[in-house]
């Protein structure tokens, strides 16, 4: 029950990430609860049946002699040891201290990131030409950048498409290029970098490419082409939106972390204001709203009705040709009919216009004006420490009259982080409450947990040296890790009790028990070691974005298996004294039944210098 108390907490968290953990853990609940059935009713039916009794002279096997004999030098050295530990119980507790900082501190230095992109064999890009391009100068650009990427010999085939669509500009254009397998190039890191820099080669075209991810969650954000990550500034003042935006952009350009740092406001694009001219239409005998359908079937390429075949539909489209409308002196040459149809009326008679430079679009975000800024990151660099950067920014240029705020992947995964640190001791809070109910003590379940820093700093420190990030992945392996290793103090503490309870002193019992209890933890500690070690290296499909799993489930039970076996057997010991002397003589906190007198050890004699401490 314990051990499910772990993942009890990942069941009601909320959000699209929530919805991921959720399965996961009513998975290892449900997989928990199996597990306990079958040791309490099939394991003891299939060793009645399959185990053979052997008398006291029967012969061993060869492999039984060697393991053997290694079992009880392992075991001499270890009470040894544990004897000295028991005498110099200072030093336990300061390793514990040390580790319960180390824990602290390396979660917060440790980089952070989302989602690991992984090697998909996809990048995905967006490419972006002067503001007022014209669909001929894009369809030149799209040819150039096609040719450009088929030339690359990584790459197997590519989709491009350009043009003014619900989330692109018309000066805009993305592209999937499809590339070998990993097995047949370098990583896809090194393959972007390469053909970013091919791209960028191009006149008149800047060029963002990035990994397709594996695993992709969608937040919401409409306009993300030209980055992986988003930060939006918005307010109700649009002049004082662009410009806190620049600056925030300009400040967002010296974080050496940022492969490509963009916003989606161009303010160069060259408009054409029109003005009507009223009481000249009024004159004439043409409404307003006439005059605003021939604007909008001559430029805004609408379609009129769906043509529907059995084998396909099309739309038609009503438009003037492309070189009747290249410059804003065309519009004189158009003609609208009277409302009364009586006559034509040439456009240039009840209209005025005016060429200028402006906005290409005005994006908005709740309702207000907003500027959305796009980053994508080098590799190597967490993303946790991309968004501590821009929030520390974004206090020195956003005014409080302006909203400045994370979108999209990045707003998800801070959102997730405080989240799993919360979740996290909410579980160590639920471990607590269980197994303060099993043991009927207000202490000892303290003991069981002690273990968990030793784990911790284990799995973190793992991370650090083998460069790797403390992902959604690594969360997942934190959360296995703690249900895992806690069972290791369990076991100590469970048969020490059974052992207090029948007359033996603390110092015996828990000396006993860590002995007895010794090859049980070993055993459950290789199993899971050797159960995570191929995810550690990496193997599979895209394997390399699981490691974090893996790196943190070895490195937590390695170095938790050497402390908690010192650790547990002196934490147990202070607290079993905590509870005699101070809550034992309280009503409310106490035992209900006074322990027994300590009878004469059966086990391991107690050295003197021990048992007179």
């Amino acid at each position: 029950m314990s051990l499910a108390a772990v993942f009890i907490p990942l069941v009601f968290m909320s959000g699209l990430v929530g919805r991921i953990f959720r399965e996961f853990a009513i998975t290892i609940v449900i997989a928990i609860f199996a597990s306990g059935l079958v040791s309490l009713t099939l394991t003891p039916l299939m060793c009645a049946r399959l185990l053979k009794p052997r008398g006291e002279g029967s012969s061993k096997t060869w492999m039984e002699r060697v393991i053997g004999g290694i079992e009880k030098r392992v075991l001499a050295l270890y009470g040894g040891s544990l004897w000295w530990f028991l005498k110099h119980r200072w030093i336990s507790l300061v390793i514990w201290v040390v580790c319960l900082a180390g824990t602290i501190g390396l979660f917060i230095i440790v980089p952070k990131a989302f989602l690991p992109p992984g090697d998909s064999s996809v990048i995905f890009g967006a490419f972006i030409a002067r503001e007022g391009s014209s669909p001929a100068q894009m369809r030149e650009l799209q040819n150039r950048v096609d040719q450009t990427l088929h030339q690359d010999e990584n790459v197997i085939t590519d989709f491009t498409m350009t043009g003014a669509t619900g989330f692109l500009a018309s000066n805009q254009g993305i592209t999937f290029t499809f590339i070998r397998p990993p097995e047949q190039r370098k990583p896809i890191q090194v393959v972007t970098a390469e053909m970013m820099g091919k791209l960028n080669g191009i006149p008149g075209v800047f060029t963002f490419l990035r990994p397709f991810p594996v695993l992709q969650i969608s937040t919401g954000v409409t306009s993300q082409q030209q980055g992986q990550y988003a930060f939006a500034v918005s307010g109700a003042n649009p002049s004082e939106v662009y410009d806190v935006s620049q600056k925030l952009l300009a400040k967002l350009m010296t974080f050496p972390g940022f492969l490509t740092v963009s916003s989606d406001y161009y303010h160069n694009t060259p408009n054409v204001n029109i003005d009507l001219k009223r009481d000249q239409a009024k004159t004439y005998g043409v409404s307003e709203a006439r005059i605003l359908s021939l604007l909008r079937n001559a430029y805004s390429q609408n379609y009129l009705y769906l043509i529907k075949k059995p084998e396909d539909q099309y739309q038609v489209i009503l438009e003037i040709e492309d070189q009747a409308r290249s410059n804003p002196e065309d519009l004189a040459r158009l003609y609208i009919r009277s409302d009364d149809g009586q006559r034509l009326v040439p456009l240039g008679e009840l209209v005025t216009w005016k060429t200028t430079l402006g906005p290409q679009t005005v994006s908005h975000l709740n309702q207000f004006t907003s500027v959305t800024l796009f980053f994508n990151l080098k590799p190597g660099v967490a993303l946790g420490d991309a968004t501590n950067f821009i929030t520390k920014s974004a206090a020195e240029v956003v005014p409080p009259s302006v909203r400045a705020e994370l979108v999209g992947e990045a707003q998800t995964f801070s959102s997730t982080v405080t989240s799993l640190t919360f979740l996290m001791a909410l579980a160590v809070f639920v471990m607590y409450v269980i197994l303060a109910i099993l043991y009927e003590s207000y202490v000892h379940p303290l003991t069981v947990l002690s273990t968990l820093p030793t784990a911790l700093v284990g799995g973190l420190l793992t991370l650090i040296v083998f460069g790797q990030e403390a992902s959604l992945y690594a969360f997942v392996g934190m959360f296995m890790l703690m249900g895992i290793v806690k069972k290791n103090g369990i076991m100590i503490v469970d048969f020490a009790r059974q052992r207090v309870d029948a007359g033996e002193s603390a110092v015996q019992a828990i000396h006993d028990a860590s002995m007895d209890r010794f090859r049980p933890i070993l055993m459950t500690t290789l199993a899971a070691v050797f159960g995570a070690l191929p995810i550690a290296l990496g193997f599979g499909a895209d394997g390399a974005s699981r490691r974090p799993l893996g790196l943190v489930v070895v490195g937590g039970l390695v170095v938790s298996q050497f402390i908690t076996l010192y650790i547990t057997p002196v934490i147990y010991l202070y607290l079993e004294r905590f509870q005699e002397d101070v809550l034992d003589r309280t009503s409310f906190f106490g035992r209900r039944a006074k322990k027994p007198k300590a009878a004469e050890a059966e086990g391991t004699p107690i050295p003197s210098d021990v048992a007179g401490d």
